[in-house]
């Protein structure tokens, strides 16, 4: 095989944080399925990198390392250290999936939500919300099912867990002929989830976050027609719109000047998500929508079409 359209070998450093990994998950598929590359994790806690490694791209000693990378993309403030010191790797391209705290100019391209507050360029490109996992749904279910994600205390809003349960009681009788699948999260307050759980019934269906597996979220939005999500968590409320199902959110309070509910009320602005007083729409919604939000093909696009050492795959996806 030629050298120059072999398929890229990968790396995805990850602090093993949901919503970091997340976003490497999401973006990693993409970048699979239009070149055809090998995807190759890597734990950032795996690796000891002093800073010096780091600021002079010094790698370190690894132990069986995966296939030489054409690509370096890392998330979460836990991966900088080693992203930075394997820079220098031969014919490598590297990717950050945030605002870091070193400067744009020591790695080649950097993927940053909108409500990060950075300005597009040459190598900075601006998402809405962040990158996930989930791919939009072909068409919509025409059946009455509808999913709630309820998340926790966050710096971002004014938890409340009496007015999260209200709203939870509220869509129930008065949609009753809606069949409702609830889910909590690693944040959510043990109270809230206790009674959260007896409300299960004929219409009603409660799911432990720890009963849930990789794939659960992807296939319950599969089989949703309306989600409901509380704002607190922005891979959540990204998630949900990414599928296409209309999506509502919960309503709390945000907090001062707080960048991430500014991103969620960006969202709701440009019409991905509604907001609590709209929830007749988001229940009543049919049309299909034209415009998507996809975030990790926008981004896997934007790198191919960056970078001449990522083949477009002749046998996969289109890239027009």
């Amino acid at each position: 095989m030629n050298p120059e359209t072999r398929a890229p070998a990968i790396w995805l450093i990850t602090d093993n944080k949901p919503g970091h990994k997340n976003q490497l998950k999401g973006l990693g598929n993409r970048l699979r399925v239009l070149t055809g590359a090998s995807i190759h994790w890597l734990n950032a806690a795996d690796y000891s990198v002093p800073l010096w490694r780091a600021l002079l791209g010094i790698a370190p000693a690894m132990d069986s390392p995966p296939p030489a990378p054409t690509l370096v993309i890392a998330a979460g403030a836990g991966t900088h250290r080693l992203l930075l010191a394997l820079r220098r790797l031969r014919k490598v391209r590297t990717v950050v999936l945030m605002k870091p705290a070193f400067p744009l100019a020591w790695v080649d391209a950097a993927i940053i939500p909108a409500h990060d507050n950075v300005k597009a360029g040459r190598k900075t490109l601006i998402t809405e919300g962040v990158i996930n996992a989930v791919t939009p749904m072909a068409q919509l279910t025409i059946k009455p099912e509808a999913l709630i994600l309820v998340g926790g205390p966050s710096p971002h809003f004014d938890w409340d867990d009496d007015a999260v349960f209200s709203q939870v009681t509220d869509l129930i009788a008065r949609y009753p002929e809606w069949r409702w699948t609830i889910s909590d999260s690693r944040r959510t307050p043990a109270p809230l989830t206790t009674k959260l759980d007896e409300l299960q019934g004929p219409k009603v269906t409660f799911v432990h976050h720890d009963r849930s597996h990789d794939n659960w979220l992807n296939h319950q939005l599969a089989g949703s027609k309306a989600v409901w999500v509380t704002p607190d968590s922005v891979s959540m409320v990204c998630e949900a719109a990414t599928s296409g199902v209309p999506t509502g959110l919960l309503s709390l309070p945000s907090r001062g000047h707080s960048r991430v509910a500014k991103g969620v009320d960006r969202l709701a602005e440009q019409g991905w998500v509604s907001f609590w007083q709209n929830r007749d729409q988001v229940m009543h919604e049919h049309r299909e929508r034209h415009a998507r939000l996809w975030e990790a093909d926008r981004a896997a696009r934007w790198l191919i079409n960056r970078f001449a050492n990522l083949p477009k795959s002749s046998n996969k996806e289109s890239l027009n």
